[in-house]
């Protein structure tokens, strides 16, 4: 990344709301960038500018009630709808525009203008502590995750927060910590997403992370809040604090933040620095123009004034929690033994204390309270009937050892024909506010599932956690497992609905899981220390490590099963001119061979095959969710533009399309290839800066450099020198490339043959060349 400048280099934009502001004192303006209290923007009612609430939370409301500010497990009641941990699992933007909206529509019924969500920060390391409300380890799939739910969200009127930008990817030290990532990884890992929510769907705000990103706060980064997002991404909506993420408001608003929350106390030193000449009013002006802005575009839902949501519209809630909950879970083994038969007469022994006391959501700022709440083990009763059904839950929740509970669980194991254990994390384990230590499951729940195993061949693991847990040391032992994640109020009846075959799972892994923690990217560098942790795997996070570097996982990204098969035919990709140079249409035909209706997450991977630039083996570059029926069939199309084939260039400081051939990469994962089809790029043409220090190996690869050099010396004929040596087949192959990777303004040091008057000739002959381009 660049250097961060002092003040932003955008211009700044003509003011929506000149005359309402002219009429604002400077005081007024000054206490409308800082929230009125913990949950509610400042008014002036004698200028006619109202105060409206804003709230938690990405997976469903968290409307603070009672006299506790935060309120956190003590909120009025709202739909807790699976986290993006599992959301985002389902592949299914549909379903999660549904989720906004019902969102939404709480948020409406509750007078709240703004819901605080989603969360898109990437899966830096399954360690993160708030990774149950990010989605994935891939910008591509958070940005299509985080575009859905803005869309759901603000398609009923409510505002939505983007967040938090950005580069937060832990929570140890979060307040301060320094993200040091280099310019190219931001760009292609940990800002796409956001950049692709913005562009598509101007949410209505962006919340600003808490961490520096090389050592400049997310909250007065001028480079970040202004240059990128407004500047080049055409950001038009509010950026707002995370809760207590400003440290120095003046440099904030400065920057292009417009609102703080909660209110710290920085009015009185807004209006000094505005009459001490150290803020231009003007700024003030613009920040409090978007205030005005946000109010302008949620206040038509709020004035509608919604009645309270009657009983049957939070059962139509629960009713697509349910629903959605049953798409996210992925099935990561099955022997065959599930579906289990709802009629059948075999004993079903269920293990684990998560079965009848569901963990489903994560702690911290995003903890609904839901308005119901089903657990598993109710829910297999009711399906499969009681009388079949024993329980023992085998495990203290707390962790503390219970020789007595195991016993009796594996006592019920013993008399079972098949047995459900629930494991997972306890809600301790994982957490805003830190980091987790370990991926394994807890000591007690890994002895109880040893023996388990060891009295019954048929034990289906049923996880509950909201991060990647390792499986590796467990899973031989087992017939089936269900990754459950977070699945919010209705998860439990979900689960019973996929254990029994009355839907079929259709969750992918949004995350690649490996077989020991020492496997991550990752690892030797997180979470840092001494205020600072660097990024030192670059681009090559999760599933673009472990692919490249062949390294085995346990499962790979975008692995899932169901009960069904499908096959894939041969992919075709058709150039698709009209949206743009280096586009295409990628046309596969998905068949469903099994016997049981199911989905299909047609992935496509692109494989840059001769790179200028160090690239991952392939990246995720689109996808399409089918659903078909047994014998059916569906032609899935997925769109690629110029984007699906760029790299950014540190050297151009722009995104890069390499002219040469690109292998686009069909499949079920991205180690489950089915198809593959090669596409050749022109390049996207834009011109290469040359200079001095450019190396003679890129004079001779630019079109117009190849040209000026080569005229130069075809003139100096022998008395070019090593020069001539870059270009020359007859020349000794090592003694060539060494003269390649020379910055061609260094050859005067190594040769009287070229002089520095000569290669400043050759420097200006280019540049009146590139003159046209």
């Amino acid at each position: 990344m660049t250097s961060v400048p002092a003040q932003p280099t955008t211009p700044r934009p003509a003011l929506a709301h000149p005359d309402v502001i002219g009429r604002l004192t400077l005081e007024q303006k000054a206490s409308l960038v800082s929230g009125a209290d913990f949950w509610h923007t400042q008014g002036v009612p004698d200028a006619g500018i109202p105060s409206v609430m804003v709230t938690d939370g990405p997976h469903g409301l968290r409307k603070a009630g009672g006299e506790d500010a935060i309120g956190i497990g003590s909120s009025n009641p709202a739909t807790c709808f699976p986290p993006a941990v599992a959301l985002a699992s389902s592949w299914d933007p549909d379903a999660v525009r549904r989720v906004g909206a019902a969102i939404a529509d709480e948020a409406r019924a509750e007078q709240v203008a703004v819901v605080l969500g989603p969360g898109i920060n990437i899966k830096r390391s399954p360690l993160c502590g708030r990774n149950f409300e990010y989605a994935s380890e891939d910008p591509f799939v958070a940005g299509a995750f985080g575009a859905a739910m803005v869309e759901g969200i603000q398609s009923r009127g409510v505002g939505s927060s983007l967040k938090h930008f950005a580069a937060n990817n832990q929570e140890t030290d979060r307040l301060r910590v320094s993200a040091d990532v280099d310019e190219r990884t931001l760009r292609e890992i940990y800002l796409p997403a956001f950049e692709h929510v913005v562009t598509t769907q101007q949410p209505t705000t962006v919340m600003c992370s808490y961490n520096k990103i090389n050592g400049t706060y997310s909250s007065q980064n001028p480079w970040l809040l202004t240059d990128l997002l407004r500047g080049e991404w055409g950001f038009e909506g509010l950026v707002v604090s995370d809760w207590g993420a400003v440290s120095d408001p003046v440099a904030a608003v400065a920057a292009g933040l417009d609102l703080e929350m909660p209110p710290s106390g920085g009015e009185p030193v807004i209006v000094a620095a505005v009459r001490e000449g150290r803020l231009d009013e003007a700024v003030l002006d613009v920040a409090v123009d978007r205030l005005l802005t946000l109010l302008d575009r949620t206040g038509p839902a709020l004035a509608a004034q919604d009645p309270a949501l009657d009983d049957a519209a939070y059962a139509a809630h629960h009713a697509l929690a349910r629903e959605v909950a049953a798409s996210c879970a992925v099935l990561l083994e099955n022997d065959g033994t599930l579906p289990l038969d709802p009629s059948g007469t075999e004993r079903i022994g269920v293990v684990g204390a998560f079965a009848s006391e569901p963990r489903y959501q994560g702690a911290g700022s995003s903890q609904v309270v839901p308005t119901r709440l089903d657990d598993a083990l109710t829910a297999i009763r009711a399906t499969a009937g009681e009388a079949r059904v024993d329980h023992a839950p085998g495990f203290r929740l707390d962790g503390t050892p219970d020789p007595a509970l195991a016993d009796e669980a594996v006592a019920v194991a013993r008399d079972a024909d098949v047995v459900l254990a629930f494991l997972g994390l306890p809600g301790a384990a994982e957490s805003e506010g830190y980091d987790r230590t370990t991926m394994s499951l807890p000591d007690d729940q890994l002895a109880l599932l040893e023996q388990l195993v060891g009295v019954n061949d048929k034990v289906v693991v049923v996880l509950s956690n909201g991060s990647a847990v390792t499986v590796t040391e467990w899973r031989d032992g087992t017939a089936a497992i269900l990754e459950g994640w977070l699945l919010g109020q209705a998860g439990g009846s979900a689960t019973a609905d996929l254990l029994f075959g009355l839907a079929s799972p259709g969750g992918r892994l949004t995350e690649a899981i490996p077989h020991h923690l020492e496997d991550t990217p990752s690892y030797l560098n997180f979470p840092g220390g001494d205020g600072h942790v660097l990024y030192g795997e670059g681009v090559h996070v999760g599933y673009r490590y472990y692919d490249t570097l062949h390294v085995p996982v346990a499962y790979p990204f975008g692995h899932g099963l169901t009960y069904t098969t499908f096959a894939y035919g041969e992919p075709t990709a058709v150039p698709a001119p009209d949206r743009g140079p280096n586009s295409w249409d990628v046309h596969v035909t998905v068949t469903n061979t099994g016997e049981r209706a199911g989905s299909e997450v047609v992935q496509v991977y692109v494989h840059d095959a001769a790179a200028r630039v160090p690239r991952p083996a392939h990246e995720l570059r689109g996808f399409r969710k089918v659903s078909l029926e047994p014998g059916a069939s569906d032609d899935a199309v997925i769109p690629l533009d110029a984007r699906a084939f760029a790299f950014w260039s540190v050297r151009d400081h722009r995104w890069e399309v390499e002219a040469g051939e690109f292998v686009i990469e069909v499949g079920a994962s991205s180690r489950d290839v089915r198809g593959r089809v090669t596409v050749t790029s022109e390049g996207d043409g834009a011109p290469h800066h040359l200079d001095a220090t450019s190396t003679i190996g890129e004079w001779l690869t630019d079109p117009v450099g190849a040209q000026v050099l080569g005229a130069a010396l075809a003139a100096a004929g022998e008395a070019a020198g090593p020069l001539a040596a870059a270009s020359d087949p007859g020349a000794d192959a090592g003694w060539a490339e060494m003269v390649r990777q020379m910055p061609i303004g260094k050859v005067v040091s190594f040769t009287d043959a070229v002089t520095r008057d000569q290669v400043e000739q050759l420097v200006a002959a280019y540049e009146a060349a590139s003159a046209g381009r």
